[in-house]
This record gives structure tokens, C-alpha cells and sequence, in this order.
């Protein structure tokens, strides 16, 4: 099952999730290149599952790698075999900061009120 991956766009057209991989780019490009390669992966269905993506809550999932530091992206499924990947960080601990994922969740709130019927 083949699925779509986009990325979150702000009412202003900013992609905050391609400016991270940008940043990333710049500033590792090893972990950039593992990203890219797992967001490739998340077209499979086989690889919706630990340890490449984990569960969040409230219909949010992360696609991890470790490394240097610990990079992630959050996503979340929509109709239609879409994934809409809303949020990137970077953080030397396990846990992830509430922050972002406030974030995350405010992004994907904002995405479905505007394109979901």
C-alpha cells in the first residue's frame, strides 16, 4: 500500500518541516540524508512501526533517528493514503519536549480545519 507524504504549509506558505530539513542539510548532512531516506520509507506501510516510527498521542507519530542528537519529524494520517508531516526537532534526550509537541498538534489542528470537509 502505497502511501503520499506532503508537507504542512502555515496560511502564510511556510513549510516549517522542509525549512528544518534545510537547516538540517546545512548543519548535518548524515542525519539529513536518514531522514529523507525514512520519510521515502513512510510510502511503505511496512515501515509505519517501530523502530523507524513510533505512536504518539492524539493521532500524532514521529519518525525517529538516533544519532548525533536525536532527530524527528512528526506526521499524521490523513484519507486517501496521505501523510502530512507537520514538525521537526532535534534534542539530546529521550523525551520529547512539550513544546513541540504543542506544536505539532496546533499544526496538525490547523491543517485538517482548513483542508478536511
Amino acid at each position: 500500500m502505497e502511501f503520499t507524504v506532503e508537507f504542512y504549509e502555515s496560511v502564510g506558505g511556510r513549510s516549517p518541516v522542509q525549512e528544518f530539513l534545510d537547516e538540517l542539510n546545512q548543519s548535518d548532512s548524515n542525519d539529513f540524508a536518514a531522514m529523507l531516506a525514512g520519510l521515502v520509507k513512510l510510502r511503505n506501510r511496512q515501515y509505519h512501526r517501530e523502530p523507524l516510527t513510533k505512536s504518539l498521542d492524539k493521532g500524532l507519530f514521529e519518525l525517529r533517528h538516533v544519532g548525533k542528537l536525536n532527530t524527528r519529524v512528526f506526521w499524521f494520517f490523513v484519507k486517501g493514503r496521505r501523510i502530512v508531516a507537520v514538525h521537526g526537532v532535534r534534542n539530546k534526550g529521550q523525551a520529547i519536549p512539550v513544546r513541540d509537541l504543542d506544536i505539532a498538534l496546533a499544526r496538525m489542528n490547523d491543517w485538517q480545519a482548513r483542508h478536511e470537509t
